[in-house]
């Protein structure tokens, strides 16, 4: 691909020199370079590939993209330098062209805000793999081309990756892709060059404020996914917007001068209105009012946030083209997603769920419809916060989870370079001292739970969800929440009897359900206007330059039973059940 043909994608760019042969490659890692690649050098969080660049030429580039202007030693030495003034949307853009453009072969639908992107990317990707037969999606969880799944790595993959994914769903036979859109990624410009055709805002809430400092620039960034939209000139892009949520109804009113809005909630004057109808542990039901026909939508999710996101991923999938039919009747089926509330254990009468709360809001939620559903029972829950990341939210993470909660069991999350110790100390003064216990090793802290829970009770174990992996100052180690509870019940029953777990086939989950008490029922006809969405947590940078510090160590096949921190701290003090 000639210089003409590729470059002219950029606004401002200033072109010192001419291609000797086409590129053999476009990378931003410099150390990918092979003779006759393009280098763009992007300043990461951690590494500027402009540093990079001799390494880069020395290699064989014979192209570099950056933010500097060409050095005077370089020009006439068979060098082509491109000079932009923002390296990371040039990236965005270069990836898209040298891919052949393919979110434009795609109906492309982007989920942004701070809760329930996951939920609703994969809800979204349900939805349209029962109509069109092959969609893709990229996320939080997984990453799938229309042909193969692989686990992700980041929430919203760089512009390199992001690129090659859609150009793979374009060869698998995709007629659309879900993607999970967070904030970094579009500060940092990785969607650059992506043609979204629905854009779905979910609500804001505080997180992130390590990296975005303010509320309002956290909106403002998320605000750039819609006027990017706006930008492309698709008369066909939409805005779907939660008008439940004050940040919604602000983003809704900005929007509507400049390109298409529909909006969604329990506030009546959302385009797609809904009147919440029951709420048990066996899923939900709700009316939907949509063009003057009033519907009835049933999912097996649980949650009235739940009916939040599967409304938000009906209403996307309606605005990129499915009928409303079509999508009411695949939510009927919706999958169970990983690690979002999910049910992984129910032996005697004991229910344990896992979640991936980890913002004061998402963890508000889902402590408030445990509390709902477990009747007479106690709700335990088990969390920790997260370390190198916003710490002004972990005493309001503490008062979040107490509000609903019988028994909090403070833990370990991701410390990452803090001290375990120290992060629950802050998280502490949030909760009052009758309720509050602290255990250090997270598997400790979840079997201890299991060995108070009484028949009835539900144990809830947020924060991680779906991870198989836990990160310390110098280590990253194997760890599943869920296999610590199927391993602490494995244990406790050694005939080897099945243990009932949402992870069994539908069949057998509906048979367990059935002998539910119809106490797990309940009407919902009030007010559910402050319910917000599942926690789901943003990612980390996205690599460039030499690459990330993130390491994850392979997963094992064993079950942990509960690591100690390797910097070898004393695990906290077990509490008995009759101090409990």
């Amino acid at each position: 691909m000639y210089n003409k043909q590729l470059f002219s994608v950029l606004p401002d760019a200033t072109i010192t020199g001419k291609l000797r042969k086409p590129l053999s490659l476009l990378t931003d890692d410099s150390r990918a370079v092979i003779p006759g690649a393009c280098f763009i050098a992007v300043k990461g969080s951690t590494f500027d590939g402009h540093s990079a660049i001799p390494a880069a030429i020395a290699a064989g580039a014979q192209a570099i993209v950056a933010e500097t202007p060409c050095p005077a030693e370089l020009q006439d030495k068979n060098l082509l330098w491109v000079q932009v003034s923002d390296s990371h949307l040039a990236n965005g853009l270069l990836m898209s062209a040298w891919y052949g453009f393919p979110s434009r072969e795609l109906v492309v639908l982007g989920v942004t805000g701070t809760n329930g992107k996951t939920t609703i990317s994969y809800l979204c990707n349900a939805i349209f793999r029962s109509t069109w037969q092959r969609a893709g999606l990229i996320g939080t969880i997984k990453y799938d081309d229309g042909a193969t799944r692989r686990n992700s790595h980041n929430t919203t993959p760089g512009a390199a990756e992001l690129q090659s994914m859609l150009a793979d769903m374009v060869r698998n036979g995709c007629r659309a892709c879900a993607i999970e859109v967070s904030s970094h990624a579009l500060v940092q410009k990785r969607t650059a060059g992506t043609d979204f055709r629905v854009g779905i805002f979910t609500n804001l809430t505080q997180d992130h404020l390590d990296f975005h400092r303010t509320m309002e620039d956290y909106y403002q960034a998320k605000k750039l996914l819609f006027t990017g939209m706006a930008a492309s000139g698709d008369r066909k892009a939409t805005a779907v917007i939660n008008i439940d949520d004050a940040y919604g109804q602000r983003l809704a009113e900005e929007l509507r001068p400049i390109m298409r809005v529909r909006t969604f909630g329990q506030n009546a004057e959302a385009d797609f209105h809904i009147v919440p109808k029951l709420l048990s542990l066996k899923g939900s039901h709700y009316e939907l009012i949509y063009q003057g026909r009033s519907y009835l939508v049933r999912t097996p999710l649980i949650g009235a946030f739940n009916m939040s996101n599967s409304l938000a991923a009906l209403a996307g999938a309606v605005s990129a083209g499915v009928s409303i039919r079509d999508a009411i009747s695949c939510l009927a089926q919706s999958p169970q997603v990983p690690g979002r509330l999910e049910l992984v254990a129910s032996e005697n009468n004991v229910r344990s769920f896992v979640d991936y709360a980890h913002t004061p809001d998402a963890i508000e939620n889902v402590c408030r419809t445990m509390r709902e559903l477990c009747n007479s029972g106690r709700l335990i829950t088990v969390f920790g916060c997260g370390g190198d990341r916003d710490r002004t939210k972990r005493p309001l993470m503490g008062a979040a989870a107490a509000r609903y909660s019988d028994l909090c069991l403070v833990t370990s999350d991701n410390p990452r370079s803090e001290d375990p110790d120290a992060i629950i100390d802050e998280i502490m003064p949030g909760i009052p001292r009758a309720k509050q216990h602290r255990i250090l090793d997270r598997a400790e802290a979840i079997r201890t739970a299991l060995d108070l829970a009484k028949p009835g009770d539900v144990v809830l174990i947020a924060g991680k969800g779906h991870e198989n992996y836990q990160i310390f100052a110098d280590a990253t180690i194997h760890f599943s929440d869920a296999e610590v509870v199927q391993a602490y019940y494995r244990e406790k029953n050694p005939e080897g009897r099945s243990i009932p777990s949402a992870r069994l086939a539908p069949e057998r989950r509906r048979r367990r359900d059935d002998d539910a008490s119809a106490d797990d029922s309940r009407d919902y006809n009030h007010d559910y206007n402050r319910e917000d969405r599942l926690g789901n947590r943003e990612d980390r940078p996205a690599r460039s330059g030499r690459g990330s510090r993130f390491d994850r160590r392979p997963a094992s096949d064993s079950a942990p039973r509960g690591p100690r921190s390797p910097r070898g701290e004393q695990r906290g003090k077990r509490p008995s059940a009759d101090s409990l």
